[in-house]
């Protein structure tokens, strides 16, 4: 069950918010456990027992880690054990049938093969309910939270149904106080709606428009690619998957405030960065710091000689590409990506830093676009391919035919409004409102604008659900 669709908005959603707040204040954490754990039994049904077994797993490990905390080597034993039994059921689910395949392709003779076996299904959210669990015993090894007693509140905050399909990744330490008490007010909540508004609206007004135009170019066979395709196709997977995943983090978020809960933000306006190390400050926030704190301090950080820290960003980001999915793609892009950011450690930063912004802009956006055709493509052969069209810049072409095919009258201005909308904009709006209410007493414009552009904004999303079956969510297959 996504959030944009008709069941969730319609019928899921207001159930929960009602029986939430009918519910006495003792019972809220029961109540919006069992809804988080029906909304994932809703398409898991078969998986909610791994959910549990999560659960279990990292309670039990969490008061030992607490209970031997003065006994460095038991404490470190347990945090060890642990993360194995977490990475395992990770590996198990998301990763057996990648193994296995390349296994048979490396032992063809000896055929080592698991065509007859019934493929591993994996359970949606896996990768960042796992991450979320780990982030919990780390933080209680580390000693910056006590261990939960409660395995009600552990339970609600590894299965928490706004963030447990596709984050963002909320880290124990950032809402164990208010698992235990949380503010509910009138304006937290309409903050929330309005919050949860504007990243459905991105998600069903530009993200899938663009989608549908990406999946038309990317569908298209090596030999149909032109230079122009390439990069129309490109430019509209960008920024499908920006407002497809800052989009639910926004309902996300937006959903968490509704029950009571303040996520971190996830995204900070990427596409504006002069850098790959800036991007990813701005990009899937939750995912970069968790990697940061948990995998790349563990290695020693940029506290170990230069040759380590170049190699610890490798790690790092070729982690980063094996979350994303079990497919040599995803390896590529990661390591992709960590190349440049080894490049920018190295002292290229300090060459990029002295050229011209538009410039920095534009190495920036290369690398980024490139990345995303690794991201995208279904295999290596293809992307190698796309990006050979990217660069051949003598074919050019673009028949009529194409243009009918691919573009029309909407896409066109969801490219201009995604465009523009992928910049601050918006808040520099906001912004400026703020001032002129502060100078000008002027609490009627702002008001206005407040309440009347989610409404307009909430009208064509419902709109568009109601009209359309085109509806994916990229970043489920992770």
């Amino acid at each position: 069950m996504v959030f944009s669709s008709p069941i969730f908005l319609f019928c899921f959603l207001p159930v929960a918010l009602l029986l939430y707040y009918v519910a006495p204040a003792t019972l809220k954490n029961i109540v919006l456990l069992i809804i988080s754990l029906l909304f994932y039994a809703w398409g898991e049904a078969g998986y909610v027992s791994v959910m549990l077994v999560s659960i279990g797993l990292n309670y039990v490990s969490g008061l030992l880690i607490f209970k031997y905390q003065e006994n460095k080597f038991i404490s470190t034993l347990y945090l060890l054990l642990s993360l194995i039994l977490n990475i395992g059921i990770l590996v198990y689910f998301k990763y057996y049938n990648f193994i296995l395949d390349n296994i048979d392709s490396l032992f063809t003779d000896v055929k080592i093969s698991h065509n007859q076996q019934e493929s591993i299904h994996l359970p949606l959210g896996i990768s960042f309910f796992t991450f979320q669990a780990i982030s919990y015993i780390v933080d209680v090894y580390r000693k910056e939270v006590p261990a939960q007693k409660n395995i009600l509140s552990l339970g609600l905050y590894i299965s928490l149904f706004p963030q447990l399909i596709a984050g963002p990744i909320v880290r124990y330490h950032d809402i164990a106080a208010q698992i235990k008490d949380r503010l509910h007010s009138i304006d937290v909540f309409s903050s929330g709606v309005t919050r949860f508004i504007y990243g459905l609206s991105k998600k069903i007004l530009i993200a899938n428009p663009l989608g549908s135009l990406a999946d038309s170019v990317f569908s298209l066979s090596s030999d149909e690619l032109t230079f122009s395709i390439a990069w129309i196709g490109v430019f509209a997977y960008a920024l499908q998957i920006y407002f497809d995943f800052s989009g639910y983090s926004d309902m996300a978020i937006g959903l968490g405030r509704m029950f009571g809960f303040r996520f971190l933000e996830n995204f900070n306006y990427p596409y504006i960065s002069r850098s790959l190390r800036e991007f990813w400050k701005r990009w899937h926030i939750s995912l970069s710091t968790w990697f940061r704190d948990y995998v790349y301090i563990a290695l020693g950080g940029n506290r170990v000689p230069t040759w380590r820290v170049y190699i610890n960003l490798f790690i790092v980001f070729m982690l980063t590409g094996i979350w994303h999915g079990a497919s040599w793609n995803f390896l590529l892009w990661g390591l992709f990506h960590g190349f440049f950011i080894t490049c920018e450690h190295a002292g290229f930063n300090k060459i990029l830093e002295r050229l011209w912004k538009p410039i920095q802009h534009c190495y920036l956006i290369s690398v980024i676009l490139f990345s995303w055709v690794l991201f995208r493509s279904e295999d290596i052969d293809y992307a190698i391919n796309y990006m050979g069209a990217m660069l051949d810049i003598d074919n050019m072409s673009l028949t009529r035919f194409q243009i009918e095919r691919l573009i029309n009258n909407e896409t066109i201005i969801v490219f201009l409004v995604g465009g523009i909308l992928s910049m601050p904009l918006y808040r520099l709006i906001h912004q400026k409102l703020f001032e002129f209410q502060r100078k000008n007493n002027g609490v009627f414009l702002v008001s206005a604008f407040q309440v009347f552009v989610p409404v307009i904004l909430m009208v064509l999303s419902i709109v568009k659900v109601s009209s359309s079956t085109y509806n994916p969510f990229i970043y489920f297959r992770f």
